[in-house]
């Protein structure tokens, strides 16, 4: 595949705009979107345009694989909020709880105790508001 080299901003925006709906929700990107001000606005595109408009919608890896990716990579960063963010976009993309869990393990090998934990804790609870695992037994 020849890289798209004639894509217009507007195009990667609308496109990213598009794409992050679906994995993330239309919910939770029309209200970032809408509560933006100018300021903030212009990282709501560059995230529209760049993350979602040109990484995320490359050819080369699939969605699943892109969202193992991010949980694995945000879990380094430790970055909860996005953690659980897109948990709720790698069910929405077909990952299941058993490969989130395995990715989380492996992130936790190489990421240290610590982070791992944060993860782990952001993901459970979004997995429980989403009925895709129980609560604690006892």
């Amino acid at each position: 595949m020849t890289e798209k080299t004639s894509t217009t901003i507007g195009e990667l925006f609308d496109q990213g705009l598009a794409l992050r709906r679906e994995v993330l929700g239309a919910d939770y990107v029309d209200g970032s979107l809408k509560a933006a001000n100018d300021f903030m606005m212009a990282f709501q595109r560059i995230t529209t345009e760049w993350c979602w408009g040109y990484a995320w919608s490359r050819e080369g890896l699939d969605r699943k694989t892109r969202s193992l990716l991010n949980l694995a990579m945000l879990t380094a960063l430790n970055r909860t909020p996005e953690v659980k963010l897109h948990v709720r976009g790698a069910i929405n993309n077909g990952v299941t709880v058993e490969e989130i869990k395995e990715v989380l393990l492996h992130a936790t090998v190489y990421c240290g105790i610590p982070a791992g934990l944060d993860a782990f804790k952001a993901a459970n609870e979004v997995l429980k508001e989403m009925g895709q695992v129980p609560a604690a037994k006892g």
